[in-house]
């Protein structure tokens, strides 16, 4: 059987409040443990940006009608095989930013025990992934030029 990275997303969420921007991280604890921002896989025949918004609706409980695309992407390899993902040895990902208004967040309790809004700084230091880290930078950068 040909090894299969599964199709996914990463979004970059953040809240604008006055000047100030902060980042949210979700605390994992289904197939590992530690911080990441809200990412997931794409359905099959499900376009990018949808996923990216059933994710964010899955993992936030909020919608966003401030997405971008960094048309920016990469891979990683699973620590271990997965039970719920038979056939794949990883995840490829495209990098996307989602701006929510509601600091009140409903995660899903099977994936994630608790979240935090923080700045980047900080943010960048309580991330648990390298690639996640890199796409924080990504994103912080255009925000920044933006303001």
């Amino acid at each position: 059987m040909k090894k299969r990275f599964r199709k996914g997303v990463f979004i970059v969420t953040y809240r604008k409040e006055k000047d100030k921007i902060t980042y949210l991280l979700l605390k994992r604890k289904l197939h590992w443990i530690g911080w990441e921002f809200p990412k997931g896989g794409v359905e099959k025949f499900e376009l990018r940006k949808r996923a990216v918004k059933r994710e964010l609706k899955e993992e936030t409980g909020q919608s966003s009608n401030n997405i971008k695309n960094f048309k920016i992407k990469g891979k990683y390899k699973y620590h271990k095989p997965l039970r719920d993902r038979p056939g794949f040895i990883g995840q490829s990902y495209k990098l996307y930013s989602a701006e929510i208004k509601n600091k009140k967040v409903i995660f899903d309790k099977r994936e994630h025990s608790t979240y935090r809004w923080i700045p980047y700084k900080k943010a960048l230091k309580q991330l648990t992934w390298q690639n996640q880290r890199k796409c924080l930078k990504i994103v912080n950068d255009y925000l920044n030029r933006k303001i």
